[in-house]
């Protein structure tokens, strides 16, 4: 099967002060950079949802891919437009203000889907699930097309009425924090 990744990094910013968390740079690299460096041992294929600063996200040299729908639709929008682009069999999701990811997210996932037949595994760490974190049989896309222009934008939602899974990570519960307030830069 294969199977591609997508940086979610097409939001408006708002717990941010309206600041692009992919561009925010901590511990010397922007948000983007420290995601990409975990994710390219494991994917051949990494795309960035990105709906502005384009520019500064082509410099990467992965395709950057605004929403095909709506305006600020949210991540199952980015999520959507990356399934049509890649035409994978399997999209691993990450949003761009997790800096730490483990370095054996998509192993692990996809262990769990593969293991308990499902079209969807959420990483869960000892605290909580994480929706935006999570591996996704591309066969959903007209499902989520439909749930998407139904209104709907709520990610666990659409998630859980999926077959779906957790991949227990609560041995690596650090490694979920995100940056996503000016908080956790200073």
């Amino acid at each position: 099967m294969t199977t591609a990744g997508v940086i979610l990094a097409g939001g408006r910013g708002q717990r941010m002060g309206g600041k692009d968390k992919g561009t925010v740079v901590y511990n010397g690299l922007p948000l983007v950079q420290h995601v990409i460096n975990r994710l390219t041992p494991q994917l051949d294929q990494i795309v960035i949802s990105a709906n502005r600063n384009i520019d500064f996200y082509k410099t990467y040299n992965y395709p950057v891919l605004a929403d095909d729908m709506g305006d600020y639709w949210g991540p199952l929008a980015g999520i959507a437009t990356a399934m049509n682009f890649c035409k994978c069999d399997l999209l691993l999701t990450v949003p761009c203000d997790t800096p730490r990811l483990p370095e054996d997210l998509l192993q692990r996932l996809s262990g769990v889907m593969l293991q308990q037949k499902v079209d969807v595994v959420m990483a869960q760490d000892s605290n909580r699930l994480h929706p935006v974190i999570a591996l996704i049989n591309c066969s959903l896309y007209e499902d989520l097309l439909a749930y998407l222009q139904r209104g709907e934008r709520m990610v666990m939602k659409w998630m859980q009425s999926q077959k779906w899974a957790a991949a227990d990570f609560s041995d690596q519960t650090d490694y979920f924090t995100n940056i996503n307030s000016q908080d956790n830069i200073n």
